[in-house]
């Protein structure tokens, strides 16, 4: 199982960015995938999760309305799409696949986004 996350970088506040992650070795379409962000010196802190079809999102109180979360199941690939984008939403952010458990079974390297004028 890979995971690899790209698209983070260098934002002002009130930016955007769209994360990916390209997933292989595993049936991508049968698992929900998440995405979870650890911020400097912080606890890693769930973001959103999207269930194997895209049917169904989730979202962390602070990010409603600002994230959306997405998949492209012919791609292998998860998206986080980012707006209004605040200094505290900077952290290294990771997409993560779920195991039938609901736990996270494997994860990606993570990609930085920095979020600063």
């Amino acid at each position: 199982v890979q995971l690899v996350e790209s698209g983070g970088g260098l934002v002002q506040p009130g930016g955007s960015l769209r994360l990916s992650c390209a997933a292989s070795g595993f049936t991508f379409d049968d698992y929900g995938m998440s995405w979870v962000r650890q911020a400097p010196g912080k606890w890693l802190e769930w973001v959103s999760d999207i269930s194997w079809n895209g049917g169904s999102t989730y979202y962390a109180e602070s990010m409603k309305g600002r994230f959306t979360i997405s998949r492209d199941n012919a791609k292998n690939t998860v998206y986080l799409q980012m707006n209004s984008l605040k200094p505290e939403d900077t952290a290294v952010y990771y997409c993560a696949k779920k195991a039938p458990t609901d736990e996270y079974d494997y994860w990606g390297q993570g990609t930085q986004v920095t979020v600063s004028s």
